[in-house]
């Protein structure tokens, strides 16, 4: 919109050689004040939104329930009612080789089109989950524009409550947090630590609006969440994440080491050295160094082809997957089946199509083109992963088998940071607060209960 045709500018007309300058000078200042105000207007009023949905921001929290447009669900019904699948071919080895078998096409297509019921997930997400959404402003961002964010913010009930700020990741979303964040914010008993937990959705993902132009990596993304904690009145507060959010809060860490005191993390990837490597080759690494870097090159080597796609070509991706709901949604089950420790854990066709649904309700482009950024910002480097910010503060990480990066050795983890307890567990995967919720609160109590061991003295704990 041409803001100079629909809103009228002051204009003052001043006879020179009657006026004062005073007075000149004073309509000149007005007619910047206005110019400034205009432009304020227009930059913080460009109508963030989702698609197909009622979400609106302002520069405020507010209350937010997620209400998708029914017609939008009905085409997206229609879409998978009508998909085709593959044709399948014999010889694979594993079946699932080239990726989800046809019956795990089959049993999410025929669920969604015969028994899904998005009215009620969305009802049930909106009971078990306070949500909002706001605007923020970073200060000193490369990602020079304001901030739409969707969140979950669940504040506890005990006065002595640390805030805690949640990360989600890829291809996951604030939903993850939604199986451990009562246990967080009401633990079983007052000798463990309680949290106000802050779980954003990553621009892209969810409910938060995808960037409207390039630059918004994980520096940006930290940026973001730290101003989102501020605009809580959180000024100190402790991070944990997984995946993306492992890598956000190493930036976040280094950002803001005054307001940062702690973090946790479930994905804490160190790329081996050449001097590792070279150690292998001759027999001298150790068990767990030897495991991890089988566990990295297996990662890079035969798992990573959906990363490269989506750091280089994410809109070439987003043309056939913004079209095919179910296709999408294939897409995302090829990376969480392997990384869930099946002992414990099944995806079920209403995770899948849930998961799904919270990257294809605004589009799936958004949440590709983070890996492009990410690929910018040095996170990967080629095929491997690349340089992240030291984090000086506390960390304590929480291996899980099923995670790719399960079995780094404490020394090599210090390589990125502070790290100072390594829990290695023996069951579980990549979405530890989703699968194992028990199991990694019982990390974070431990961790956050020690005051002098991860810093948390600062909020009182001893």
């Amino acid at each position: 919109m041409d803001m100079s045709k629909s809103i009228p500018f002051a204009s003052t007309v001043y006879d020179s050689e009657h006026c004062a300058p005073e007075l000149e000078a004073v309509n000149m200042a007005l007619n910047l004040i206005l110019f400034g105000f205009l432009a304020s207007f227009v930059q913080h009023s460009q109508g963030f939104s989702i698609p197909n949905t009622n979400a609106t921001f302002q520069g405020t929290p507010q209350p937010f329930n997620i209400n998708v447009d029914l017609n939008f669900i009905s085409d997206v019904h229609s879409r998978v009612q009508h998909a085709r699948a593959p044709v399948p071919i014999d010889g694979l080895n594993p079946p699932n080789d080239d990726g989800p078998i046809l019956a795990n096409w089959t049993a999410v297509h025929d669920f969604w089109v015969n028994e899904y019921n998005w009215t009620e997930t969305q009802a049930n997400i909106n009971r078990q989950l306070h949500q909002f959404t706001t605007i923020v402003h970073p200060q000193n961002s490369s990602y020079n524009s304001s901030v739409p964010l969707h969140y979950v913010h669940h504040r506890s009930a005990r006065a002595d409550a640390i805030p805690f700020l949640f990360i989600h990741g890829w291809p996951g979303s604030f939903l993850e947090v939604s199986k451990i964040i009562d246990r967080l914010t009401n633990p079983p008993n007052a000798s463990l630590p309680a949290f106000h937990v802050v779980a954003p959705s990553i621009p892209g993902f969810a409910f938060s609006p995808a960037p409207q132009h390039t630059g918004f990596g994980p520096g940006p993304a930290a940026h973001a969440f730290h101003a989102l904690m501020l605009q809580l009145n959180y000024t100190n507060y402790v991070i944990d994440g997984g995946d993306f959010g492992g890598v956000i809060l190493r930036y976040q860490a280094h950002l803001f080491p005054s307001n940062v005191i702690s973090v946790s993390s479930n994905f804490w990837v160190i790329q081996p050295s050449s001097e590792d490597l070279r150690r292998l080759e001759e027999g001298l690494t150790t068990p767990d160094e030897t495991a991890y870097i089988r566990n990295i090159e297996t990662f890079i080597n035969e798992r990573s082809g959906y990363r490269i796609i989506q750091e280089h070509d994410p809109l070439s991706l987003a043309y056939a997957l913004t079209d095919s709901p179910l296709g999408f949604a294939m897409w995302i089950y090829t990376l969480m089946s392997p990384v869930i420790d099946p002992r414990d854990f099944a995806w079920t066709p209403q995770d899948i199509i849930t998961w799904a649904m919270m990257y294809f309700i605004q589009g799936p482009y958004g949440g590709f083109r983070f890996y492009k950024e990410n690929l910018k910002a040095g996170v990967f480097e080629g095929f491997a992963f690349g340089t992240i910010p030291y984090v000086s503060q506390p960390v304590m990480i929480s291996e899980l088998p099923y995670d790719l990066w399960f079995r780094l050795p404490l020394d090599w983890a210090q390589r990125g940071g502070n790290v100072k307890v390594r829990n290695v567990h023996d069951r579980g995967g990549h979405f530890a607060a989703y699968e194992r919720p028990q199991a990694l609160a019982e990390d974070l109590w431990k961790w956050y209960g020690d005051g002098e061991l991860s810093g948390t003295k600062v909020f009182g704990v001893k």
